[in-house]
């Protein structure tokens, strides 16, 4: 699957938009990577997850692991696709938040002392999750053999997350942001979106 398909996919499902949206840190843009709404969808995310699989097949993988909660579903999607195409058991993990970072608990830290591990992320903007389960995964003894995101929507680079042997997104997002008191669709009257992202608050702070 190409990133067209990707991002058909996404917009299939609602988890990329495009409007006026403000973010946790304050910053105001005109698109929006809802992660979560790709979940409820398994044809869709066992399709992407298919294609990341095809990108790492061969590469003698025993164990996927990612954050917890929304990489625990890509784990296993991506496990599931790559048992069926290497014909052996490759393992489902995930690693716990642990204050600011994670930890491997649950006897898979075991699972992966000595193995060849994915680790998988639905979204990255500053790489800093993903950093922290390849940080916490080596901690383990395993040996992070590769990276991928579903979205790259911060220009995040392998050196950015621990310099993995390979990292790879499926598809990458130029995002425009602005601060609010710069913001161009604010200046052009366009409304905010409330669904989503902190929009609410904001407008609540300018009442």
């Amino acid at each position: 699957m190409d990133d067209e398909g990707v991002l058909n996919i996404l917009q299939k499902v609602g988890a990329f938009r495009a409007g006026h949206f403000v973010f946790v840190s304050g910053l105001h843009a005109d698109t929006y990577v809802n992660k979560n709404a790709m979940y409820p969808y398994t044809r869709e995310m066992s399709q992407l997850c298919k294609t990341i699989a095809e990108k790492f097949a061969g590469k003698h993988i025993h164990a996927v692991i990612g954050p917890s909660t929304g990489g625990i579903i890509l784990s296993q999607w991506v496990a599931h696709h790559l048992t069926e195409m290497e014909g052996r058991d490759v393992y489902s993990t995930y690693a716990d938040k642990d204050g600011d970072g994670f930890v491997i608990k649950r006897g898979y830290d075991e699972l992966i002392k000595g193995k060849n591990v994915l680790v998988v992320e639905d979204l990255v903007t500053t790489g800093g999750s993903l950093r922290k389960v390849i940080e916490a995964a080596r901690a383990a003894g395993a040996n992070v053999v590769g990276a991928v995101a579903v979205c790259n929507r911060g220009g995040v680079t392998s050196e950015m997350i621990g310099n993995p042997p390979q990292f790879i997104s499926l598809l990458n997002v130029q995002l425009d942001q602005w601060p609010a008191a710069e913001c161009e669709l604010c200046k052009a009257g366009i409304p905010v979106n409330i669904d989503v992202g902190h929009g609410k608050q904001f407008l609540a702070s300018q009442s």
